[in-house]
Formats: C-alpha cells, sequence, structure tokens
C-alpha cells in the first residue's frame, strides 16, 4: 500500500490526538482514553478507506471484464480471431478495466503468446472471477474448439455469479441489519452490567457470622477489563461473520469488523468517560 496525501494526515492529526490523549491521561481524567481511542481511529480510518476503494475497484473490474467479454464475443462472431478481436477493443472504455485491456493488446501486438498473455492479464486484476475466465478462454483456445460458444459461456458465468452476488445481498440485507441492532443491544447490557449491575453486588461482601462464611468483596471495576476484551471479542467475529453472509467473502467482513470495533471502542470509552 502505497502512503499518500491523505495517510499522512491521518497519522499526524491521530498523533496529535495521542499526544492529548497522553496529557490528560498524566492528569488522571477518564476522557484520556476516549481521546485516545478517537486517536487511533483517525490513524486507521485513511488506510480503511483505501482498503473499502481497493474492494469496490475490483468488483468494477468484474463488472467491466463481463461488458468486455461480452464485446469480444461479438468480433469473434464476425469472424475475428480472438487476438485481432482483443486488439480491437483496446481503445474502448472499460472503466478501471481499461489499463489492464490495454496492457493485454499490446502483449499481443508484440507477438507475445495469447495464452501467455491471457494469465498475465488475469495476475495483473488480482480478480478469482477473472482468473476462473482466463483459464477456460485459455484452454478453450489450446483445444481450437468453437471459441465464440466457450465465450458465450464465460460471459453466461461471470453474468449470473455477478446476479447471484447481488440478490444474494439482497436477500440478507434485513439479517445485515438485524445483527448491527442485535450488536448494539448487546453493548447495552454489558454497560449496564458493568456500571449498574455489578456496582449493587458489591455491596453484598462481608462477614455473614451466622453461617461462618466470609465472602469477599469486590470491586466493579476489576471487571471493566474483562467486559472490554468480550466485547472487541465480540465486534471482531460478529463483523467477520456478517461480511461472510453478505458478501461470501471473509475479507468483506473487515470492513464490518472495523466499524463494530470503533463503535465498541467509542462507546465503552465513552461511558466510561461520562459513568466511570
Amino acid at each position: 500500500m502505497k502512503f499518500d496525501k491523505k495517510h499522512w494526515a491521518g497519522i499526524v492529526l491521530g498523533f496529535a490526538l495521542l499526544t492529548v490523549a497522553v496529557i490528560f491521561l498524566l492528569r488522571g481524567d477518564k476522557i484520556a482514553y476516549f481521546i485516545l481511542v478517537v486517536g487511533i481511529i483517525i490513524i486507521a480510518l485513511p488506510f480503511f478507506a483505501t482498503f473499502l476503494i481497493e474492494r469496490g475497484r475490483q468488483k468494477e473490474l468484474e463488472d467491466k471484464f463481463l461488458e468486455f467479454i461480452r464485446d469480444l464475443v461479438e468480433n469473434v462472431k464476425s469472424g475475428t480471431p480472438i487476438s485481432k478481436g482483443i486488439v480491437n477493443l483496446r481503445n474502448r472504455n472499460y472503466g478501471s478495466l481499461t489499463v489492464y485491456v490495454d496492457k493485454l493488446a499490446n502483449q499481443i501486438s508484440l507477438g507475445i503468446p495469447l495464452t501467455s498473455a491471457l494469465y498475465n492479464f488475469a495476475k495483473d486484476t488480482k480478480s478469482s472471477v477473472i482468473s476462473r475466465a482466463v483459464n477456460l478462454i485459455s484452454e478453450a483456445e489450446k483445444a481450437g474448439g468453437q471459441i465464440e460458444t466457450i465465450l458465450e459461456s464465460v460471459a453466461k458465468s461471470v453474468n449470473q455469479i455477478d446476479e447471484l452476488k447481488k440478490e444474494r445481498k439482497s436477500a440478507i440485507y434485513n439479517l445485515i441489519v438485524q445483527g448491527y441492532i442485535i450488536f448494539m443491544i448487546f453493548i447495552i447490557i454489558m454497560l449496564v452490567l458493568e456500571y449498574k449491575i455489578l456496582p449493587l453486588t458489591s455491596e453484598l461482601g462481608g462477614v455473614d457470622s451466622s453461617l461462618s462464611l466470609n465472602v469477599n468483596a469486590f470491586s466493579p471495576t476489576q471487571f471493566s477489563m474483562p467486559i472490554m476484551v468480550m466485547l472487541l471479542v465480540q465486534s471482531f467475529f460478529a463483523g467477520i461473520v456478517i461480511g461472510k453472509i453478505a458478501e461470501g467473502n471473509i475479507k468483506d467482513g473487515i470492513k464490518h469488523s472495523f466499524i463494530l470495533l470503533a463503535i465498541t471502542l467509542l462507546v465503552k470509552t465513552g461511558a466510561s468517560a461520562i459513568l466511570g
């Protein structure tokens, strides 16, 4: 990942807040932890945004690849060899895929075998969908079969995968919302437990003379760190599960994990500063 202005801006602003947090921490002010969390989130936010942009670019590549394959099918159906058809499409606009199509056409023009050029094309795009499609096209080209039929099948397959992803995402949208709502309720329950219920139970400690029992008193603050750890673990894995269900890919779960972790840290440290 290359650092650009937004990354450096986030780092500088984040470390400025971390410095302020250290000052408050030395003074014993509980808001220091909240400021510390905000600073860490600001540092991580540009990298998170870059990750989201890259994931969006990958999805756009797959959408534009479908358009590219359809145009290639039309060229091949007219009697044009697949290599010549790719060269003919080099000047068309395929969004973020254009640069890869242009590189593919240049390699073919330089005499690089079609199979090698296609594998380089798939490797550059780093898309599993495009890699599978390229494998099919390469095998069909080497076998010398009806390449236009294979291309149509590839186009249909890519289109079906895209449609299934959209249908699944639409069908489980309510489940994603419910997952976030359930998690927020879980946070509220943990906060009520820590700041309302545990302080009441701490008063039960002492010595029962009639039963000769000695019940050690405890402080509610002893449970603060275990509750925090439990919330963070729940945040991370809940996000992974939501992403896997929504997109079918654990990488997409990182997005939800980051959001849930940020919410957890902000809510927990904010509550500690106000109620602690």
